[in-house]
Formats: structure tokens, sequence, C-alpha cells
């Protein structure tokens, strides 16, 4: 190993890379005359409204740490996509950065397929505003039928709270309301998407006198697992087990998914869901 290579920080090295990589024409940058590919460190600090100085120490390791907000424009200078912006803060800083919340909703295909494989335990997809954005038919059969609702009715608070089919459906609504409430305040957070959420707040403290007493007690839950009832018009008290996962690279969203806590009404519930299928649209 050369002594560059050896006295190279993983830092500088990775900057080195990403700059490599970079085509000069797609920024309005000249392509003549370079001796190396890639965009030049002083093209690099001109996108990102640094120093070219100083962005050259970085790649040498020196001038010890950058700040959060040189690493923020250093990445939009390098086109960095969200987990390679999450690797440079790591490198630069040795943590992640702070969360930024995307209003994108888009859910793949293939993350679709995901939920319907898990039939027939009912699966979602939420955000952090717990928007619900993709759902499985065991989720319509069982729990709520959002492909009936339009998009902007699509929220779990605001079914609890403004929903009077939802209260009836719980066994104690004042646990499980209080239970959201405090789940919700701390995605939102955990998300970064505080501010984003102010609007349903607001829209659901004017509506429901109990959600604004809720959210002024400043109550947080987890929302990992644990077990969840509900009293179905067709199959009568079903309990389920339910589990929280986070969806790689998108903090903004959250996989749940409910588990019959036996096969005897696992069971039942595929039967429903036969018959669902099976009836004239």
């Amino acid at each position: 190993m050369t002594e560059r290579f050896a006295n190279e920080s993983p830092l500088g090295a990775y900057l080195k890379d990403r700059r490599a990589k970079l085509d000069p024409a797609a920024f309005g940058f000249s392509p003549e005359r370079r001796r190396t590919p890639g965009l030049r460190r002083e093209e690099v600090a001109q996108r990102a409204n640094i120093s070219p100085t100083w962005y050259t120490w970085l790649e040498q390791g020196r001038g010890g740490a950058p700040s959060a907000d040189v690493l923020d424009r250093i990445a939009r200078a390098l086109m960095l996509t969200d987990v390679e912006r999450e690797h440079l803060f790591l490198l630069g800083l040795g943590r992640p950065p702070e969360v930024r919340y995307r209003t994108d909703e888009a859910v793949s295909p293939r993350l679709q397929r995901v939920l319907d494989a898990l039939e027939p335990s009912p699966a979602l997809i939420r955000t952090a505003a717990w928007d619900v954005v993709a759902w499985n038919r065991a989720v319509a059969v069982m729990l709520t039928d959002y492909g009936s609702l339009p998009p902007e009715q699509r929220n779990i608070l605001r079914s609890i709270f403004l929903d009077p089919r939802a209260r009836t459906a719980q066994y104690d609504w004042d646990s499980v309301a209080r239970f959201v409430v405090g789940a919700f305040r701390i995605d939102a957070m955990r998300a970064g998407a505080a501010a984003a959420t102010e609007p349903l707040v607001d829209e659901l403290s004017r509506l429901s006198p109990e959600f604004q007493a809720m959210w002024r007690d400043n109550d947080v839950r987890s929302h990992g697992e644990g077990t969840k009832h509900v009293k179905h018009p067709v199959l009568g008290p079903i309990a389920f087990e339910y589990s929280a996962f986070a969806v790689d690279g998108r903090p903004d969203l959250c996989m749940v998914v409910y588990n019959p806590v036996n096969q005897a009404d696992a069971d039942r519930i595929g039967a429903l869901m036969k018959q669902d299928r099976a009836a004239p649209a």
C-alpha cells in the first residue's frame, strides 16, 4: 500500500470517489483538458458554496470535522442519494443526518406484493402522519376498506376520532385512542414530520375535543408490537398480534402486520376473504 492511500481518510476517499463519478458536462462544466475523470475539487466547492481550500482539506483529511451544514451542501453538490448522504454523515460526523421527511407516498409494486403475500394476516404501510398508503385484501376485509375511501380520508387518526364505526369496532376505545395519539406523536418527531403534521393536529383538535385533550397530555408510546382486539361485524371477536417494521431507506414509512393469535381465526379470515372475492362486484 502506498503512503498516499495509507494516509487517506475514509471521508476523503469517499468524496474523491463520488466526485470522480460525475459527468462535468451534466453540470455545465467543460469536459476538456481533464487529467482525471469527474468534477474538479473547485467545481464541487463551487456547487456546494464552500471554500475550495476547505473542500480540499476535507478530501485530504485535514481541518477537523465538518459541520452538518457543510456535509449537507456537499451531498447536494455531489447529487448523493439518501443512503449515500447517510454514509457521508457517518464518515464525517460518526452519526446519521437528521431525518428529512418526504411527502412522496408512493409504494413500489414489490412492496405491495410483500403485503399481498402475508394474507390472511392483515398488513398495511402507513406514513409518519399515519396515512395508510398501501394495504392488502385482508386489511380491507378485517379492518378498514381503504380503497373505498378518498385518499385524504385514509388516515388512522381521522378514523379513530371521527368515524363512529371505528369507535364501535374497539373494545376499549379510550385506551386505543390514547395509544394511537402517543405513538403518532413520537413517529412524527422521529421522522422529522412534526411541522408537516401540524395541519392534521389542528384539524383533529378542532373537530374532536377528545383528541385535543389527549394531545395536550403529551404522552408518547412505542408502536413496536402488541395485541389488538377487534369486534368484526361477521366473525365477531378477533385478536391479532401486531408487529411494526421500518421500511429501509424510508424513515417516513412503517409496515404493520397483524397476525391472528390462533390458526382457527386465521382459517376463518381466509374463508371470509374467499367469500369476499367470490361476491359479485
